[in-house]
């Protein structure tokens, strides 16, 4: 379920009439319209707010004859600045610690607009402060119209509390408080037209065009019709935010199950062990005759019957990666695979691939079928170590020289020491020794000497096998939320 078109769609509903029905006994907007005139007038006099600035030829009732859509016969049309007055704001000096030592007053900023509904703010201004500033009552709405974000959202939120706000933020001041909540929902349901239409490009940051935006077009319902809808918007929401947390929470459980399956598998508990299998030492000493097998069975206080406690290194080459020249590259020619190629535990082309030329060819860091690619030097804690496996022949590749691969000594051990990579364990190992000030770094001999629990080679099978089945069923209960 996408639940953000779900919350555009109530929000559509909402502006066009059809979220709520229409209730005859209503007073209609018109009677409302002029509610808000009055009460406007009333605040022009006791010069609390500006007159506007209209020629006496133009009329203070509203009317719109091209109107964007239609709407219930007892709504009416019309603009943004007819039905509420607007105000800025300023950052008083940071130097002057009288402006925010011990402050209490709220001043907001764009970190602040984060939610519907603001009860408070990360900085604070103290009352000597307060003079320089105006002071926006609980009901103003605050929008967000100089910032980098303004590209792809746009903030807005409504004041429950009295306070004060920066100069990227706009107020907006409905003349009648009882308002607010309708024209957030209108706001937002028209972001995506306010971004596209509204939008200006700056030389630092983006802004929204304000002398546009005060004109946006706003159907207006019934006052008694606009309780219902924010209402009603607001049940839906509850619920659609119900749903994302569910699928939040799923989606750990997911995530924590595939974990707790991979630890019970490496740890022999996934599938039965079978007495007639072949040891994993027998296996060990027939891929690497040179790794010191210290018994022939493998048995262990801690392992299952025929499981043989190894290292990396024992099962596994580790190959570096090429370093190249930025003069060098170009179009075509070897394919160089970077940390962005490993994506979901998979190895995938990116558009921003590099190439360079066949001289740099080394058959042995060239990918192959079965291979593990390691991210070895990063400064991510998070990225460090992460892995990919090649899961089929990519030709002409190699890898970077931030990068590792893990080779299998014998193909047939690919599967099962994919998994091992995908652990927990492996993770915490591998974020523990590769620790740096700046830069994270993997060496070859902190993944050779990585410790590894060995099954029988058909063990192995039979639980690559019951892995791919189980996570198969967690997969499509994940792919299933997102549809």
């Amino acid at each position: 379920m996408d639940t953000k078109k779900l919350r555009q769609k109530i929000l559509d509903l909402a502006i066009h009439g059809k979220l709520v029905p229409q209730d005859p006994n209503d007073e209609p907007a018109s009677v409302l319209l002029e509610r808000i005139k009055a009460e406007k007038e009333r605040l022009i006099k006791e010069g609390k707010i500006k007159g506007s600035k209209k020629s006496a030829k133009t009329s203070d009732t509203p009317h719109y004859g091209n109107v964007p859509f239609e709407v219930p016969d007892n709504w009416k049309w019309c603009k943004l600045e007819d039905i509420v007055s607007f105000g800025g704001g300023k950052t008083p000096s940071m130097d002057n610690k009288e402006y925010w030592h011990n402050g209490n007053h709220l001043w907001v900023t764009s970190k602040d607009m984060k939610y519907s509904h603001i009860t408070d703010s990360l900085m604070k201004i103290t009352d000597k402060a307060l003079e320089l500033m105006t002071i926006y009552e609980r009901g103003t709405l605050l929008i967000v119209t100089r910032s980098g974000i303004l590209r792809h959202t746009l903030p807005i939120s409504i004041l429950e509390s009295p306070a004060t706000v920066n100069q990227d933020l706009k107020a907006i001041s409905p003349y009648l408080q009882e308002l607010s909540e309708y024209l957030y929902i209108v706001i937002k349901a028209n972001e995506h037209f306010i971004l596209k239409e509204y939008h200006k490009d700056g030389t630092t940051v983006d802004s929204i065009d304000f002398d546009k935006f005060k004109c946006l077009p706003i159907p207006l319902p019934p006052i008694t019709e606009q309780r219902r809808i924010v209402a009603e918007t607001k049940h839906w929401f509850a619920l659609i935010e119900q749903i994302n947390q569910d699928k939040s929470d799923l989606h750990t459980i997911i995530h924590k199950v595939k974990n707790k399956i991979l630890d019970f598998a490496i740890h022999g508990k996934l599938v039965p062990q079978d007495p007639n299998d072949e040891p994993a030492s027998e296996l060990l000493k027939r891929i690497n005759p040179e790794a010191e097998i210290t018994c022939d069975n493998g048995h262990s206080e801690k392992l299952p019957q025929g499981w043989y406690s190894a290292t990396i290194n024992d099962v596994c080459s580790i190959i570096g990666g090429v370093s190249y020249n930025k003069a060098d590259i170009q179009d075509t020619g070897i394919r160089v695979l970077r940390g962005g190629n490993i994506q979901s535990g998979k190895v995938f082309y990116c558009s921003d691939d590099v190439f360079i030329p066949f001289s740099y060819q080394n058959k042995e860091n060239q990918v192959q079928y079965g291979d593990i690619i390691v991210v070895s030097s990063t400064g991510s804690q998070t990225l460090i170590g992460k892995t990919g496996f090649v899961d089929r022949d990519i030709p002409k590749t190699q890898i970077g020289a931030f990068l590792r691969i893990v080779r299998p000594k014998q193909k047939t051990l690919s599967p099962y020491i994919r998994l091992l990579f995908q652990t927990d364990a492996y993770k915490d190992y591998i974020r523990n020794v590769a620790k740096g000030s700046n830069i994270n770094n993997v060496k070859n001999a902190h993944l050779q000497n990585y410790q590894i629990c060995l099954p029988p080679l058909a063990e192995q099978q039979r639980i690559v096998t019951k892995i791919e089945e189980l996570f198969s069923v967690l997969d499509n209960i994940q792919n299933a939320l997102e549809a």
